[in-house]
């Protein structure tokens, strides 16, 4: 029997473009599948010869949806730059640009859960597909749909109100941030008039995750048994190993928990750090240099960051924290755990945001802050999916002369590919002929991961979908489309 391909392009509900390509041998058994990501922009390349303040700025036109991590990230490498680290900030410039974080961080997950995840898991995978999105949802549970809608205005909100504005914000620069928040502002996210006040944001944030636990538990077997992934996770950690979302060291641990990276100083990132690339996709594969291209590869994210974490250090998402591990463990697997883990988080954010607002430091008048002089700068952030770095050197005329991205869905990689061969080699071998179905499943996987392809590639793309069934001559025998 000759070889055989299966190719679905693009791959939707995603941000950006990718396609998947399914590779069968001669006994018509899968033998490979690649993510690839077909369009390329070329930040890293165009932003040399700018000034370095731009920056932050210029950077975020990566994406429309997590634009301030790539804000907030540059401007933590532009620090150094200036001679400031997160430690020397004022603490007005720490708080605020720590609270629009926590806004995108909120709003992101809400978008994603509601918008893309949740029509799988609450409706169904093999649910009609013309119903299978949000306002599928609303007609299933008005409520519910209501709440996750509104949990990302307020997240927006909060952005809006540290950033300047809901989308490509400017409020970050060297050394700190251009304003604070006024008593009128800090009321807004209190009152509950124009969004959800802070007390009921974070009401809703239980509610979604009572909903979502009585869901999971219902349907685990079926959860768990999707796409069980072992891995190496990293992402940044606190203090005492708490969990940190904005500034902390690097931590990696391998499948069964045990620490790979011991907490180290992320500026020292290149000693470990490794990227390869493959000649079918242009998102690069990184691992770390001490385990090598096959073995070091790390899924980062939600599902990292609480199988790295030790606590989270606000009450109520370390409560669910507690009810998520004695559910599933301490070092879980499930791909679509990820979910779980950031329903978690979005709580964890609104419990900070409401820390922030009662915070007499967000109202302060010392905003920016330098120190001496330096040609380079790192940053890193945990952005909604997952580890972000920016590396940029600058000249003395102040000209950028590097930039090094290496965004959250670049980390998962290797991870979706995996995701998705098991996945589909699963279904492959017990019914073939699923067609819709068997696409969808397959897009769950990587859906789960929450990928910004547009950021890892820096491109963005359209989103119908069609799959082609070919010989190893490229002769067609069938096609899906939807």
């Amino acid at each position: 029997m000759e070889k055989r391909k299966i190719i679905i392009d693009p791959v939707t509900r995603v941000e950006g473009h990718g396609r998947v390509t399914l590779h069968l041998n001669e006994q018509n058994q899968l033998e490979e599948a690649r993510l690839h990501i077909v369009e390329f922009r070329g930040f890293e390349k165009f932003v040399q010869g700018r000034p370095y303040w731009e920056a932050p700025v210029l950077v975020q036109r990566l994406c429309g949806i997590c634009p301030v991590s790539h804000h907030l990230c540059a401007a933590k490498a532009i620090d150094q730059i200036v001679g400031v680290s997160d430690e020397t900030l004022t603490p007005t410039g720490r708080k605020m640009r720590r609270m629009m974080h926590f806004g995108q961080v909120l709003q992101s997950h809400a978008l994603h859960y509601f918008y893309l995840a949740a029509p799988d898991l609450l409706l169904g995978m093999n649910s009609d597909v013309a119903s299978r999105n949000v306002v599928g949802l609303a007609q299933m549970n008005q409520e519910l749909a209501k709440k996750g809608i509104l949990l990302r205005k307020f997240g927006q909100e909060i952005i809006k109100a540290t950033a300047g504005k809901k989308i490509h914000g400017i409020s970050a620069v060297p050394g700190g941030i251009h304003k604070n928040m006024s008593d009128e502002e800090i009321q807004f996210f209190k009152d509950g008039k124009e969004v959800p006040s802070i007390e009921e944001t974070i009401q809703w944030c239980l509610e979604v995750l009572e909903h979502y636990k009585t869901f999971h538990l219902k349907n685990q077997s079926d959860i768990l048994s999707f796409d069980q992934l072992e891995s190496n996770y990293l992402s940044l950690i606190g203090r005492d190993g708490a969990l940190e979302l904005y500034h902390g060291e690097l931590r990696c641990v391998d499948k069964d928990g045990r620490k790979v990276i011991e907490d180290m100083d992320y500026l020292k990132y290149l000693d470990i750090y490794e990227e390869e690339v493959k000649e079918w996709s242009y998102m690069k594969f990184p691992f770390l240099k001490p385990l090598g291209a096959q073995k070091g590869w790390v899924r980062v994210g939600p599902l990292a960051r609480i199988n790295t974490c030790e606590y989270i250090d606000t009450p109520l998402a370390q409560k669910e924290l507690e009810s998520f591990r004695s559910h599933n463990g301490r070092m879980p697997h499930g791909t679509l755990l990820y979910h779980w883990a950031r329903l978690i988080e979005i709580l964890h954010c609104a419990e900070k945001i409401q820390e922030l607002l009662d915070d007499e430091d967000i109202k302060g008048e010392n905003l920016i802050t330098k120190g001496t002089r330096t040609n380079t700068g790192i940053g890193f952030i945990e952005a909604p999916r997952g580890t972000l770095i920016h590396h940029y050197d600058v000249a003395d005329d102040d000209q950028i002369t590097k930039c090094n991205l290496i965004v959250s869905t670049t980390h998962n990689n290797t991870a979706m590919n995996s995701s998705v061969f098991q996945r589909a080699k699963q279904i492959w071998e017990t019914n073939p002929d699923r067609g819709e179905e068997f696409l969808n499943e397959i897009e769950v996987a990587i859906r789960a991961y929450d990928p910004c392809l547009s950021c890892a590639t820096h491109a963005l793309g359209q989103m119908p979908l069609k799959v082609e069934l070919r010989d190893f001559n490229d002769v067609e025998i069938r096609t899906f489309t939807r």
